[in-house]
C-alpha cells in the first residue's frame, strides 16, 4: 500500500478520537465528555465533495504526476491531454474547445504543506522546459472548477519527449489572520521544478 494520502491522515486521526470518545468508559471527566461530541461532530461535518475531491486528487497526482515539497508549501502536477471549459464571456458563459495545435493539459496544485488544504489566490507561471535547456512554451495558470480545484493551462507541445516543468508559484493575493508580531502565514511564493517528465504525443 503507498502512503496515505495527508488530508486523509487527519480525517483519520479525527475518526480515531471519535472511535475512542464513543469506547470510553463512563467514568470519563467533563473535559474529555466536552471533546468527545466535538470531534464526533467535526469527523460528521466533512462532506462528502470534500472528502472526493482530496481523494480523487491524490489518485490523479499518484497516476498522472508527481509532487514535491518546499518550505511552507507542497505542489503537485498532473498531465493530461488538451481539456475544453466554460470561459467567460461577457456576462455570459462560453464553451472553449481545445485550440488547434494544443496537446496537453498541465495541472498545478498548491498546497499547505502544513495543512493539506488547496491555496486559493496563488499566480502562476508554468514553463515547459526541453532537455537543452530551451523553454517550449510559458503561459500563466488559470484556476479551474473540476471534481477538485487546480490551477491549468492547455500547452502546445509539438515534439513527445522528456521536459523539465518549472512552476513559479506568486504569493497569494488573499488577505491573512494573524496575531500582531506573527510573521504572516503563506507570505512567501516559490519557484519548483519537476524534471524528466514524459510529455506523450496526445492531439
Amino acid at each position: 500500500m503507498g502512503r496515505m494520502p495527508r488530508t486523509f491522515m487527519t480525517l483519520a486521526a479525527v475518526g480515531a478520537v471519535t472511535l475512542a470518545s464513543a469506547c470510553g468508559d463512563s467514568g470519563t471527566d467533563s473535559a474529555d465528555a466536552t471533546a468527545g461530541p466535538s470531534a464526533s461532530a467535526a469527523a460528521e461535518a466533512v462532506p462528502a465533495g470534500v472528502a472526493e475531491q482530496y481523494e480523487t486528487l491524490e489518485e490523479e497526482i499518484a497516476a498522472e504526476g508527481g509532487e514535491t515539497d518546499s518550505g511552507a508549501w507542497r505542489v503537485a502536477y498532473i498531465v493530461e491531454p488538451a481539456e475544453p471549459w466554460y470561459e467567460a464571456d461577457g456576462p455570459g458563459q462560453r464553451f472553449r474547445e481545445p485550440a488547434p495545435g494544443e496537446t496537453h493539459h498541465i495541472e498545478i496544485i498548491p498546497f499547505e504543506a502544513a495543512t493539506g488544504r488547496i491555496v486559493p489566490n496563488v499566480p502562476i507561471t508554468l514553463e515547459v522546459v526541453a532537455a537543452d535547456g530551451r523553454v517550449v512554451e510559458t503561459k500563466p495558470l488559470n484556476f479551474y472548477y473540476s471534481t477538485f480545484y487546480h490551477y491549468a493551462n492547455n500547452f502546445s507541445v509539438p515534439d513527445p519527449g522528456r521536459y523539465t516543468l518549472r512552476a513559479a508559484l506568486g504569493v497569494p493575493t488573499f488577505f491573512r489572520h494573524a496575531e500582531a508580531g506573527e510573521a504572516p502565514p503563506m507570505a512567501e511564493g516559490v519557484t519548483v521544478e519537476f524534471p524528466d517528465v514524459e510529455l506523450a504525443q496526445e492531439n
